[in-house]
C-alpha cells in the first residue's frame, strides 16, 4: 500500500492515510477472530473439561455444538449491530463489539469446569459463546465497510482483502498461542490450568486494539450522509421492506456467503479436525501443518483481491467454489493415503488454503458494492451472518456427525460441497451485474478518495 494514499473529505476533517485505516481496522478484527477461534482450536480439549466423563464421542459432538451456538446468534447480532452502524456510525459500532468480544473471551479464561460446578459449566460456556457470536456479528461488517468506504473505486478488492487475511491469521495466532502454552507447560499442567492463559491474554490484546481504534475518524461516506441528513433512521425496515434489496440479500446469501462460509470453514477447521480425529495425528504436528499452510497462502488473499478488481468478484469466487466441488473429495482421500507424511499433508492443506483465499478474498468488496450506503451496514451484515451462522458455523458438527453416523470418513464433505454447488448455480444465474464496476463514491458528491 502506498504510504501517501490518503482520503480527503469536504470540510475541516483532517486527511488520514488509508494504510493506517486498514491497519487499525484489521488489527482489531484479527484479535476478534483470535478470540473467536480459540474455542475451535481447543474443541477436542473442551470436550473433556466441560462435559461428564464416560462418552467421549458424545462429549466431542457437544463441544462442537457449543462452537456452533456462537454462529446461530450471529444473524440476530447482525440485525442489532447493523442498525447501530447505519444509524449511529461505523466506528462506534465496531468499538462496541470489540469490547464485548474481549470481555466474553477473558471470562472463558476464568470459567469453572464440569468437575467443579457440574452442568452449570457448559451452560455458562454457551452464554459466553453467544456473546462472542453477537460481538463478531457486528465487527466484521463494520470493519469491511469502514475500509471499503475509504478505498478508491477500482482498488476496493485489493484494499479490503487485507481485512480478509485477518480470519486465517486470527486462526494462526490462536493455534500458535495454544501451541506455545501447551508445549512449554506440558500436557498435564496445560490440562489442569494452562488452557486458561490464551483466553486471559485476550484482555491485553483487546485493550491495545481499542487504543488504536479510538484514533480513527468516522467513515467519510457515512459522515457525509449523516451531515446531509440522508442517513437512515430505520435501516432494518428499509433493507428488508424494499423488494429489490430483499432480492439482493437472498442472492448474496445463497450465491456468495453461504457457499463461501461452507467452503472456507471446511478448508480451515474441518482440515484440522480431520487430521486430529480421523487421521489421529497429534495436536502439535497437525497445528504445525495448518500454520505452515495458512502462512504460505496468506499473500494469495491480496492476489485474489486484486484479481477481483480486474475480472470481477463473482468470477474469482465461483472459480474457488468449483475447485472445491471438483477436487476436495480426492484431496481428502490423498490425506488418508498419506497420513504418515507431514510434507504431503502440508501440501494438501496448502491447496485447501488456496481455495479458501480464492473464495474469501473478494467477499468484503462484493458485499459492500451490492448495497447502498444508507442501509449498507444492515444489508451487508444480515446475509453475511446468516450464511456464516446457519450454513458455515455447523460445518465441523455436521461433518463430524455424518462421519460418526455413516462410518465413512469422507461423508463429512457432502454437506459443504452441496452448499458450494448451490452457490455456483445461484451466482451464475442471478449475479449478472459485475459489482467491481460500482462506484460507491458517486453517492456522496464532493467526498473523494485521493
Amino acid at each position: 500500500m502506498a504510504a501517501s494514499t490518503a482520503l480527503r473529505a469536504s470540510g475541516p476533517r483532517a486527511a488520514y492515510s488509508l494504510p493506517f485505516v486498514i491497519t487499525a481496522s484489521s488489527l482489531g478484527t484479527l484479535i476478534e477472530w483470535y478470540d473467536f477461534f480459540l474455542y475451535g482450536s481447543l474443541a477436542v480439549f473442551f470436550s473433556t473439561e466441560f462435559f461428564p466423563k464416560g462418552n467421549p464421542t458424545a462429549a466431542f459432538l457437544a463441544s462442537l455444538a457449543i462452537f456452533g451456538t456462537a454462529f446461530i446468534v450471529r444473524p440476530f447480532g447482525a440485525i442489532f449491530f447493523g442498525r447501530l452502524g447505519d444509524v449511529i456510525g461505523r466506528k462506534f459500532t465496531f468499538l462496541t463489539t470489540l469490547v464485548l468480544m474481549g470481555l466474553s473471551t477473558t471470562l472463558i479464561g476464568v470459567l469453572p469446569v464440569y468437575a467443579a460446578i457440574g452442568a452449570l459449566a457448559p451452560l455458562l460456556l454457551v452464554c459466553l459463546r453467544v456473546i462472542q457470536g453477537l460481538a463478531v456479528s457486528g465487527e466484521y461488517g463494520g470493519a469491511a465497510i469502514y475500509i471499503a468506504e475509504h478505498a478508491p473505486d477500482g482498488r476496493r478488492g485489493f484494499y479490503t482483502s487485507w481485512l480478509q487475511t485477518t480470519v486465517p491469521l486470527g486462526f494462526i495466532v490462536a493455534l500458535l498461542v495454544v501451541l506455545a502454552f501447551r508445549v512449554n507447560m506440558g500436557e498435564g499442567a496445560f490440562r489442569a490450568h494452562g488452557w486458561r492463559y490464551p483466553f486471559l491474554l485476550s484482555a491485553v490484546l483487546i485493550l491495545a486494539s481499542i487504543y488504536i481504534r479510538l484514533k480513527l475518524h468516522e467513515s467519510p461516506i457515512f459522515q457525509s450522509l449523516k451531515d446531509a441528513g440522508k442517513a437512515s433512521s430505520r435501516p432494518t425496515t428499509e433493507a428488508l421492506g424494499d423488494s429489490n434489496n430483499r432480492r439482493l440479500i437472498l442472492i448474496a446469501l445463497f450465491g456468495a456467503v453461504a457457499p463461501n462460509g461452507a467452503t472456507f470453514y471446511t478448508c480451515q477447521f474441518y482440515a484440522l479436525f480431520f487430521m486430529e480425529t480421523v487421521l489421529k495425528i497429534n495436536y502439535v504436528t497437525a497445528s504445525q501443518i495448518m500454520i505452515t499452510a495458512i502462512v504460505l497462502a496468506a499473500p494469495l488473499y491480496l492476489v485474489f483481491g486484486a484479481w477481483s478488481d480486474r475480472i470481477g468478484r463473482r468470477n474469482v469466487m465461483v472459480a474457488g467454489f468449483t475447485l472445491a466441488v471438483v477436487t476436495l473429495v480426492p484431496v481428502y482421500k490423498l490425506m488418508q493415503a498419506h497420513a504418515a507424511s507431514p510434507l504431503v499433508l502440508t501440501l494438501l492443506v496448502l491447496y485447501q488454503q488456496v481455495i479458501a483465499a480464492m473464495v474469501y478474498a473478494p467477499l468484503a468488496a462484493f458485499l459492500v458494492e451490492l448495497f447502498p450506503a444508507r442501509i449498507r451496514y444492515t444489508s451487508v451484515s444480515l446475509p453475511y451472518h446468516l450464511g456464516v451462522g446457519v450454513f458455515a458455523g455447523f460445518v465441523p458438527l455436521v461433518n463430524s456427525s455424518l462421519v460418526v453416523w455413516t462410518g465413512n470418513n469422507l461423508a463429512g464433505l457432502f454437506y459443504p460441497l452441496t452448499v458450494a454447488a448451490i452457490g455456483i448455480v445461484v451466482s451464475l444465474v442471478f449475479l449478472r451485474k459485475p459489482t467491481h464496476q460500482v462506484k460507491i463514491w458517486d453517492e456522496v458528491p464532493g467526498v473523494t478518495p485521493v
